[in-house]
């Protein structure tokens, strides 16, 4: 069942059911039978102005539900301040196999109390007031969806297809799951953990004239010598002044920006290249394939082979 409200992200809503539809008619069985609920039965709004018809009231659903998944959407934050969406999407909850939400669903599920203790995404704008409102919610803003018992978060939008497509793979095997990314021309599944949004495209350039010439230098010079030491000297200013600027602008040090940029980068050449690791870490910048694989670990939270042999299952099924 999908819970729905007024301005709920239609993608939310329609994305994971096309996902549960295309698994039954590809033979997944037992198949899935997809209600959408709303607080009162009625059509549901979504932000782009279209309306989805409901079939269900909240407080008729009664019985057994296999995945109970809140829908994201502007008006997250009043469906949260809804007592009659909190009643029963937590009554909901007790009798679901597995409880999920899409993108600022987290919000209802919070409102819940059905996060508290536990670890939790959403989409990356909305993490800070997650974290802020719900204080005893672990939040992550980084992961594309996290799974912490039988409570599931995505981050938003596509990443409520990757995670229904895991939950197919869950219920019906890998086999079922590609074909149905092959259906729906999409990624078989992106891995939860990868990164929501990339260091490169997560803000514009850097206003400041030397931090933006530095990272530009960065970026192609991955395989020289990034110490900050040498970038400082580049700028023609002291080392604590360039970490300054950098903490004022980017949020963080020269050296974990530096590492950041070939640890992408690397993601990039594993993914796209044939080359072989001792290559791609030569090419980063990395001393070591070793250097290589704990800076994935870190980032990533994935060994780069364990990455690469999920983006090429991806790209070739």
């Amino acid at each position: 069942m999908i819970v729905g409200y007024s301005n709920a992200e239609l993608l939310d809503i329609a994305g994971p059911s096309d996902v549960l539809d295309a698994a039954t008619k590809l033979g997944g069985k037992p198949g899935y039978e997809i209600m959408l609920a709303s607080v009162d039965g009625r059509g549901i709004r979504c932000e782009s102005g279209l309306t989805l018809q409901a079939q269900h009231r909240l407080d008729q659903v009664t019985g057994e539900l296999d995945t109970l998944i809140i829908a994201g959407g502007t008006g997250h934050e009043t469906a949260a301040a809804d007592p009659r969406v909190v009643t029963h999407v937590r009554r909901l909850a007790q009798r679901s196999r597995r409880v999920a939400s899409v993108c600022t669903g987290a919000t209802v599920l919070a409102a819940c109390g059905l996060l508290n203790g536990r670890r939790a995404t959403t989409h990356w704008r909305f993490a800070n007031r997650l974290a802020t409102n719900y204080p005893q919610v672990n939040v992550d803003p980084v992961p594309l969806y996290v799974r912490d018992g039988n409570v599931y978060t995505a981050a938003g939008v596509t990443s409520g297809i990757d995670l229904t497509l895991a939950f197919v793979e869950e219920d019906h095997g890998p086999s079922v799951a590609r074909e149905v990314a092959r259906m729906l021309v999409t990624y078989l599944q992106r891995p939860g953990n990868q990164a929501q949004v990339s260091m490169f495209l997560s803000g514009p350039p850097p206003e400041n004239r030397l931090v933006r010439d530095i990272t530009a230098y960065v970026a192609e010079h991955l395989a020289g010598d990034l110490g900050t030491t040498v970038l400082a000297e580049r700028a023609g200013i002291s080392t604590r002044q360039l970490t300054r600027l950098f903490d004022a602008h980017l949020s963080t040090t020269p050296s974990r920006y530096v590492r950041a940029a070939r640890t992408e980068n690397a993601a990039k050449l594993l993914c796209g290249t044939e080359l072989p690791l001792t290559s791609i870490a030569r090419r980063c910048g990395f001393g070591s394939t070793e250097t290589l694989r704990q800076a994935f670990l870190d980032h990533f939270d994935t060994p780069p082979s364990a990455y690469r042999r999920v983006h090429l299952r991806q790209a070739f099924g």
